[in-house]
């Protein structure tokens, strides 16, 4: 059997229980360090016994819906690769936009900024990689991931400050920069949301009470008491939270502006609060 033949022997079985079958090469190419070069050139040749065993256990996993990036250990965000595992969600593209922005939006100098349910670190260490200058705080409700966040911190040697903390208990200080990428799933949701999602990712990290505003509320609710006079604050909302979050925030912050800003896919997906 060459590997054109196994490839297509396991693919077809993942996507029959509801995987994405590119998992598999995506999976098998981390984990080998091939280019895509060396991958389509050996697609003709017999498969080694090791790699019959290495595909067999990736198969193994994804067929539990186990997620690449969980297996490989790894995931790419802004530019930086991540450590991952289950004690945090995996980065998102979407994300990414967010941290996009606030750079675009934010200048060089010297800025403090919080970030609240950092998981992996990935906003907080991105926007530190990107801007050296900034002071930047990061907390989360979750030691485990913090633990993550941490090793990440100092593989990307970022000075990040992080702190365990629910929301802002146990943070002090002012900042120019608050953003929060929180759980936002309502329970009644679930079924948006991706069987790997389900069975592998941190619900804690995933689902929030108030169908799904709960950590919304209790940072918009103390977050004036936190930001300095200029102060910003960036969320990443799910796709139908838009309006209800905007009103609310407009009850706290009347004076300033507020903007629901959409993805790549045309949902809204960011929320920004700031003086205009």
């Amino acid at each position: 059997m060459n590997y054109a033949q196994i490839f297509s022997h396991y693919e077809a079985q993942l996507e029959a229980i509801g995987e994405e079958a590119e998992s598999l090469t995506f999976t098998f190419r981390s984990l080998k360090n091939m280019s895509s070069t060396d991958f389509f050139l050996s697609l003709r040749q017999e498969v080694s016994e090791e790699d019959k065993i290495l595909l067999a256990e990736i198969f193994k996993q994804l067929s539990q819906h186990i997620p690449a990036q969980y297996i490989i250990g790894e995931a790419d965000f802004h530019g930086l690769t991540f450590k991952v595992d289950e004690r945090v969600l995996i980065p998102r593209p979407e994300t990414e936009e967010l941290v996009d922005l606030i750079l675009e939006e934010n200048p060089k100098t010297k800025l403090s900024v919080l970030d609240i349910g950092t998981g992996s670190g990935a906003i907080a260490i991105s926007l530190k990689h990107a801007r050296p200058d900034w002071t930047v705080v990061a907390s989360d409700i979750s030691p485990d991931a913090l633990t993550v966040a941490f090793e990440n911190a100092y593989r990307h040697k970022t000075n990040v400050q992080f702190v365990q903390a629910d929301v802002f208990r146990q943070v002090s200080g002012k900042y120019d920069i608050i953003v929060s990428n929180p759980p936002y799933i309502s329970k009644e949701d679930r079924s948006e949301v991706g069987i790997n999602v389900i069975n592998s990712e941190p619900h804690l990290a995933l689902f929030a009470e108030e169908d799904g505003f709960a950590i919304y509320r209790k940072i918009i609710e103390g977050a004036s008491e936190y930001l300095t006079e200029q102060g910003k604050l960036y969320f990443e909302i799910g796709y139908k939270q838009g309006p209800i979050i905007q009103q609310v925030l407009t009850k706290y912050f009347p004076k300033k502006r507020i903007r629901i800003l959409k993805d790549i896919f045309g949902k809204d997906r960011k929320v920004v609060v700031d003086n205009g």
